[in-house]
């Protein structure tokens, strides 16, 4: 309950009576100051009027000001910058490290937020704050779901500028990492980055001409190619099978060639509810032969006019025996197995776009960062749960940077249930009962 006497300093929610401190000064709060998410004070610069004197500095919150000693600021010189101590019960004094008695503020929640933050965190429903939904404005909506954008954009940057800085600066392999993540498509995302951190580009590259060789290099170093990773229900047949003989020996050779000693623990991978077309063979299969044609090098995507040339240079099928299969030994009905156009979107909402604001902020070129948010724009939302929930409230999702945006409010606060940073939280907080 301590970050909701947060919530109500931060937004000044004070009873509309005059205030005094515990000792009767009267007390004006000129300005709350800024949060601070970080250790030390609770909230940095704040004015403060006490008496007749203006006082500029920290302002540290607790439940109960005996809290102040328990958590040991009273022998700490960090909160020796503290000017006003605020309590929600104020049952001891205030000491400072250096000897200072705090002036201090008994600051009560009020009712009606405390039952309706109580609600918030209660429900079992999602959106928790779907009552008011309908009711609030669309220009918060849009500049709250602008935000989040803007904090999914920049999250998934980072991530590219840790990998970039993780490789040395080296671009390409940035890219191969970031791109096979998401050819895991969720799932298998985890494992697809673990296995092209380590995989041997330098090799795949002195074999690039030949489409079989990449398959043996890409499946054999994800440890598809080892017996063990062959399900019981296709054993028998793989074992027996001339393709699969065929790419065991050949990375039984590139291996040696290369001294690849260290493949992928078939167990890594994850098949259950994964439709057959989503197995990870097929997806290195595909990656593999992207890679082959040279489509989607890192200079080709980031200078792609438009969706149709991204579209044009993800599009990536199988060789022939995979064809006819899904796993090594079982057989499938013939088809082409091409990356489908909703698949080739979400490779350039979850790659391409964050890799293009991560390569302007890298090199200062905001006309790259700019792209990457047109591009969000330009490409329909993705299509799940979460989507439809929002939308039964009201929340309009009409491009893939609407349905980003809400995705980020899921997962870093509703999911967190931090529904005091988030705007519709406040709302909420805020309504007449």
């Amino acid at each position: 309950m301590e970050k909701l006497l947060h919530y109500v300093w931060k937004h000044r929610l004070f009873p509309l009576e005059a205030m005094y401190t515990t000792d009767g000064q009267p007390l004006e709060v000129i300005d709350p100051g800024l949060a601070n998410p970080h250790a030390g004070p609770d909230f940095f610069n704040a004015k403060v009027r006490i008496g007749d004197t203006l006082w500029v500095g920290n302002v540290e919150l607790h439940l109960r000001s005996s809290d102040w000693q328990r958590h040991g600021h009273h022998t700490d010189a960090a909160y020796d910058s503290v000017v006003l101590h605020v309590a929600e019960v104020v049952d001891a004094d205030v000491v400072t490290s250096n000897g200072l008695h705090l002036p201090q503020l008994q600051l009560s929640i009020p009712d009606h937020l405390r039952q309706s933050y109580e609600e918030l965190l209660r429900t079992d429903d999602y959106p928790r704050c779907w009552r008011v939904l309908p009711r609030v404005p669309s220009l918060t909506v849009h500049s709250w779901m602008s935000a989040l954008l803007c904090e999914r954009v920049q999250e998934r940057s980072d991530r590219c500028l840790q990998r970039l800085a993780a490789t040395d600066g080296d671009w390409n392999r940035t890219w191969f990492i970031t791109l096979a993540r998401n050819f895991g498509f969720g799932v298998n995302g985890d494992a697809f980055e673990q296995w092209a951190t380590h995989f041997p580009l330098y090799a795949a590259a002195k074999h690039r001409d030949n489409v079989f060789q990449l398959e043996a290099l890409f499946l054999g170093s994800a440890g598809l190619l080892d017996e063990e990773a062959l399900p019981p229900s296709s054993h028998d047949a793989a074992l027996v099978d001339d393709y699969y003989l065929r790419l065991c020996r050949e990375w039984e050779y590139l291996s040696h060639k290369f001294q690849l000693t260290s493949p992928m623990r078939a167990a890594a991978w994850r098949y259950l509810r994964l439709r057959p077309q989503s197995f990870p063979h097929l997806r290195l299969v595909q990656l593999a032969q992207l890679y082959a044609h040279q489509q989607a090098t890192p200079d080709r995507l980031l200078r792609a006019a438009d969706r149709t040339a991204l579209h044009q240079a993800l599009e990536t099928g199988v060789s022939d025996y995979w064809r006819t299969h899904y796993l090594f030994g079982m057989s499938s009905q013939r088809s082409d197995k091409r990356l489908s156009a909703t698949s080739r979107d979400l490779i350039i909402i979850n790659t391409v776009s964050p890799m293009l604001f991560a390569y302007g902020q890298a090199h200062n070129e905001e006309a790259f960062q700019e792209r990457a948010l047109a591009l969000l724009e330009e490409l329909k939302p993705e299509r799940n749960f979460i989507l439809r929930q929002w939308q039964q409230c009201g929340i309009h999702v009409e491009t893939a940077a609407d349905s980003q945006a809400l995705i980020q409010l899921k997962r870093n606060y509703c999911d967190r249930h931090d529904c005091l940073r988030c705007r519709f939280g406040y709302e909420y907080l805020k309504r007449e009962k």
